[in-house]
């Protein structure tokens, strides 16, 4: 395959990753298809879109003709077999646990053409821990965006049994969807940039649960000493506290269980972070935001 042969893409999951995934490709000119199992997730999930488009339109990064014409490219639906017909391009986003995704790889394993090239955006999984599940371990490769329209990188980690051509392809396919590629050389946990940021929540997690000091100086410290607009705690709210919890709770460390266990509290509640409107810290207006928080006014 070649990158002109990429004409249809379908992202299969419409989460917070999911729908900014399935709406830049459609900016960038693919047939786009966001599948998930829950129509009211797709719903959600066009008006996401609608306040990324205003946001990119504001800045000047499309014009409104390429706003209309990259909404007319993306499709949203429910039907699985719908979804795969005559897919090139598959990046699943679903929730960041092995059993369903290896569940819904061999369901659109079977699904979608011989063709098709398969990715994964998990955020900590290996991908020999799903390729197998495909079919098609050979045509498998993890592709691993941050948020798309912010932190703007996407991670190529291949499994020992991925061929050569797919690390190419997906190198040159980043800079198409405005992504910086970022090749990871062999199978690491968290990528690059994730096993960076794990080791600094996993930190943040030990300073609270051991009651070190409270979420918001945590934050504040990390805030004031690298003038950054979040902290640790602001960070996890926007990555999601069920995505934290699925990494946490699969460490053996004590440190890792005693965290895990403090997110599985918010996570009962229903508080994931920004996607739900509550984590840490409430949203869309979260105290670390406000005027005077770094100085603890």
């Amino acid at each position: 395959m070649k990158i002109e042969d990429i004409k249809k893409v379908l992202v299969l999951g419409a989460g917070t990753l999911g729908l900014r995934v399935g709406l830049q490709c459609a900016i960038s000119g693919f047939q786009t298809t966001i599948y998930d199992i829950s129509e009211e997730a797709l719903m959600k999930a066009k008006g996401v879109h609608q306040s990324i488009v205003k946001m990119l339109l504001r800045h000047e990064r499309l014009t409104q003709a390429q706003v209309d014409e990259a909404l007319a490219r993306l499709t949203f639906t429910t039907n699985a077999e719908e979804a795969a017909q005559d897919v090139d391009f598959v990046n699943e986003s679903v929730t960041e646990n092995l059993e369903l995704k290896r569940k819904v790889w061999a369901q659109f394993g079977a699904l979608c053409p011989a063709k098709t090239l398969f990715t994964s955006n998990t955020s900590y999984l290996l991908p020999s821990q799903i390729a197998d599940a495909t079919g098609r371990p050979e045509r498998f490769c993890n592709y691993h965006f941050h948020d798309v329209f912010y932190a703007n990188v996407v991670d190529v980690m291949p499994h020992a049994g991925t061929e050569s051509w797919v690390n190419d392809l997906l190198m040159e396919l980043g800079p198409v969807l405005w992504q910086t590629p970022v090749f990871v050389k062999k199978e690491n946990p968290g990528y690059v940039f994730n096993f960076m940021l794990m080791a600094l929540i996993g930190a943040a997690g030990a300073l609270k649960t051991g009651d070190v000091a409270s979420i918001e100086d945590i934050d504040r410290s990390w805030m004031g000493n690298f003038k950054m607009d979040m902290g640790p705690f602001g960070i996890l709210d926007t990555v999601g506290l069920d995505t934290a919890w699925h990494i946490t709770s699969s460490q053996s460390d004590k440190r890792s269980q005693a965290f895990a266990a403090l997110l599985k509290t918010y996570l009962d509640a229903g508080k994931l972070g920004v996607k739900t409107g509550e984590g840490f810290y409430s949203y869309p207006n979260p105290r670390y935001k406000e005027e005077g928080f770094i100085e603890g006014k």
